[in-house]
């Protein structure tokens, strides 16, 4: 059965997407069968895993709104080796139908049930806001995983996720949990990041994941050529910190 898991954190520019997509690459390097879902009406993760966002037959939209199973809407991978439940533009005006539909905040729970034993991870990229989007991701993890720059405002991010994360908990999905704090866009050599790290570590004990994430402007390039980092150029720093972030993970889920 697979463990499913978001990718979420309210500030933006932290490079959600490049976690997501290049987990999702790593974590099928390493042998495992991978879901990646956009959740963000932008799409960057569907194009970022080498899928036309504008070709897409059916996406995230059409299985939210109950007209689309996931087995059907999801597309593979030409290279990246884990299948994609796209996202586009439609998404945007989601929001607006969810509002009246029941059970509004659990549809793609419900969705994602009739597909988790053809899988080993589904990976969730949601919105930087605090949407429905976002609560429906939410609402059908196992856990949150949280890619985070160690910087002095990036601990305010943490801190409002985690309360969030909670509310979450409490009142509409008890299984849910901050699976772990990745340290992404990392440069040992500024101090600052040095401290900010320590700070994390101090503060969050074991919810920080070993692996770092280093600044590396292939994992940057990426994108502009339609795929995940890993895949890119493998042989990148970044890249090989995501496929030991992978094994990382496959050993967390192990323990859970």
């Amino acid at each position: 059965m697979a463990k499913i898991f978001c990718v979420a954190n309210q500030k933006g520019g932290v490079g959600k997407t490049t976690t997501t997509v290049n987990l999702a690459a790593g974590l099928a390097k390493v042998g495992q069968r991978v879901l990646l879902v956009d959740l963000d009406p932008q799409g960057n993760a569907t194009m970022g895993s080498g899928v036309d966002k504008r070709a897409l037959e059916h996406s995230v939209y059409d299985v939210l709104l109950g007209e689309q199973g996931v087995a059907e809407a999801a597309v593979d991978t030409p290279k990246a080796g884990y299948r994609v439940l796209g996202a586009n533009r439609e998404l945007a005006g989601a929001e607006i139908e969810l509002v009246n539909l029941p059970q509004r905040e659990t549809r793609l729970k419900q969705a994602l049930a009739e597909v988790a034993a053809q899988y080993d991870f589904i990976l969730i990229d949601c919105p930087p806001a605090l949407s429905l989007l976002t609560l429906n991701g939410l609402c059908a993890a196992h856990g949150v995983i949280v890619p985070m720059q160690c910087e002095y405002f990036a601990l305010e991010g943490v801190t409002d996720l985690v309360n969030t994360i909670r509310q979450v908990h409490a009142n509409l999905n008890p299984d849910l949990q901050i699976i772990g704090l990745l340290r992404v866009m990392f440069d040992a050599r500024i101090t600052l990041q040095a401290q900010v790290s320590e700070q994390l570590k101090a503060h969050f004990g074991d919810k920080v994941f070993d692996t770092v994430i280093p600044r590396n402007v292939r994992l940057a390039e990426a994108p502009s050529y339609g795929l995940p980092g890993v895949v890119f150029d493998g042989s990148a720093r970044g890249s090989k910190a995501f496929v030991e972030f992978a094994r990382e993970m496959v050993q967390r889920v192990q323990h859970m």
